[in-house]
């Protein structure tokens, strides 16, 4: 391996954060753009319902419902798929983040081209769709077990960084990654609500964007290395 290209695990926790931050735009753009629904954030649509099964007013209920039930029939397919492939990175993992760039490609030109706000089926099936893909990226996300990092949630990370840190006694392992984490989904759900200000097609193509980026590298990295490993196998074969 040579010496100045990025560790693998290293390249995979930057990857992890690219869609965290991602997911960060698409929760902003499901809860301002769509009738307050979280796409991504499965706990605040459970907290939502919670509330809007106890009379809150004007809350949302189908939207929410329908989001964590696609959320995970996404996780669960994806889940399946991964399972039958090898541990950290292969051409499944790749397979399943394609499908969340194409997944949100063809919504953003949906978006873009239809008025999801004129009928509330569509919106329905907006949300829906939004939560399949972040239920496929979460699944992959935890099959490729970076530490800290789920892409999705950062309630946990936010737990990690307060009860491990100097001030509760620990060592404040992880505390770089986890900082970075709730950073920059904090950081999405800016750029998610900034681009509402143009319209609801562009935080969705933003998302799509960074997941082809995600996938690219990820793939790339993942040929080089079995590459480089089916050469130091020939290699050995040859010197026995």
């Amino acid at each position: 391996m040579k010496k100045n290209r990025v560790a693998t695990d290293r390249l995979h926790l930057w990857l992890m954060l690219v869609l965290t931050f991602s997911t960060g735009v698409i929760d902003a753009v499901g809860y301002l753009g769509l009738d307050r629904v979280f796409t991504g954030n499965m706990t605040g649509n459970v907290v939502l319902l919670g509330m809007a099964f106890a009379g809150g007013a004007d809350l949302p209920i189908l939207r929410p419902a329908l989001a964590l039930v696609f959320f995970m029939v996404g996780a669960a397919l994806a889940g399946r798929v991964l399972r039958k492939g090898p541990e950290g990175w292969s051409g499944r993992t790749s397979s399943a983040l394609l499908t969340v760039t194409i997944g949100l490609t063809a919504l953003a030109v949906f978006v873009a081209v239809v008025d999801v706000h004129a009928d509330e089926a569509l919106g329905s099936i907006t949300t829906s769709v939004l939560a399949a893909m972040m239920g496929i990226q979460a699944a992959t996300a935890k099959r490729l077990k970076v530490a800290e990092i789920t892409t999705v949630v950062v309630t946990s990370t936010i737990t990690g960084l307060a009860s491990d840190s100097r001030l509760a006694g620990g060592r404040s392992p992880f505390w770089a990654r986890r900082s970075s984490a709730i950073a920059l989904i904090m950081a999405g759900a800016v750029v998610g609500a900034l681009t509402l200000k143009v319209d609801l097609w562009l935080g969705v193509a933003v998302s799509a964007a960074l997941s082809a980026v995600v996938t690219l590298l990820g793939h790339l990295r993942h040929r080089r290395d079995r590459e480089e490993r089916v050469a130091e196998d020939a290699k050995e074969s040859a010197l026995r």
